[in-house]
């Protein structure tokens, strides 16, 4: 069994919070954040750092790339979107 230390979510009433990095700009009211966490491996006791990338929505297009950005989950926008940018 997996044991995960997580720095980068926290629970409040609105949903998880996650910190990430803004790594894509490219499309209209949205920006792709990469969120990374550390997970032990189950066998070998490393800590592996994993990446997961979240569409977010971003209105008006206020962050740049490379920016520490805090995301909130919420009701789903589209087929993959699922959070929206809280601060940036």
């Amino acid at each position: 069994m997996a044991t995960e230390k997580t720095t980068t979510e926290t629970t409040v009433k609105g949903g998880r919070v996650l910190r990430g990095t803004v790594v894509s700009t490219k499309m209209q009211d949205t920006i792709t954040v990469a969120v990374e966490r550390y997970v032990m491996h189950p066998k070998y006791k490393k800590f592996m750092r994993r990446t997961k990338k979240y569409l977010v929505d971003d209105k008006g297009n206020t962050a740049k790339d490379g920016a520490k950005v805090e995301i909130r989950e919420t009701r789903p926008l589209s087929k993959r979107k699922h959070f929206e940018l809280v601060k940036g």
